[in-house]
This record gives structure tokens, sequence and C-alpha cells, in this order.
């Protein structure tokens, strides 16, 4: 398990532990994290589990494939650097402690 820390706007912090394996959206869906909607079930197919990551955890996750950059184009104030959508973030032993911030709305 890994502990991931979900922010939501306000500023409302939920510390979860999601099981390795599943992605940083699923650890929300299972933990009823307000805020991220993952409408197309984590196909990347959607931008409703767009996140702002931690500026300390950029460099230490997995670089964006296309398909999420394509993506992340209808998201919502999308930050070039910090944007991520969570149903590309597959958790492991080493993100645990991972910060996201949840945007204002999701599209």
């Amino acid at each position: 398990m890994s502990k991931i820390t979900y922010i939501e706007y306000g500023g409302r912090q939920h510390v979860v532990d999601v099981t390795e394996g599943l992605t940083v959206m699923e650890g929300a869906r299972d933990n009823s994290i307000p805020g991220i909607v993952a409408d197309c079930g984590g196909a990347c197919a959607c931008s409703t589990c767009h996140v702002y990551v931690d500026p300390a955890w950029v460099d230490r996750l997995p670089a964006k494939e296309i398909m999420e950059e394509d993506m992340l184009d209808f998201a919502y104030k999308v930050d070039p650097v910090r944007s991520r959508l969570t149903c590309q973030i597959k958790v492991t032993e080493e993100l645990d402690g991972l910060i996201v911030q949840i945007p204002e709305k999701q599209i």
C-alpha cells in the first residue's frame, strides 16, 4: 500500500492507502474522493480525473504518454508541468507519499 494525499480545491485533504498496481484514479474512486469524476472509467478517453501533481513529485512520475497529453488539451486550467490524468499514474511503492491537488472543476 502507498499513501496518496488528495487535496480538494477548497483545501480539504484526504490521505488514503492505495494498493500498488491500481491507478491514482482508482484509489480516488475506491475511497470516494470528491472532485475526481473519471467518466471514462480510466480509459484515458476524457479528462475528468485531471489533477495537479505536487511540484516535489513532478520529476518522480513516469513521463506523460502522447494519449495523456492529447486528453489534457480538454482539461480545465491545465498547468503544462503539473497537470496529469490520475488514470495514467500507476501506484507503486515509489509513489508512497504522492500529493495531488484537484482542480476547481472538471470539464
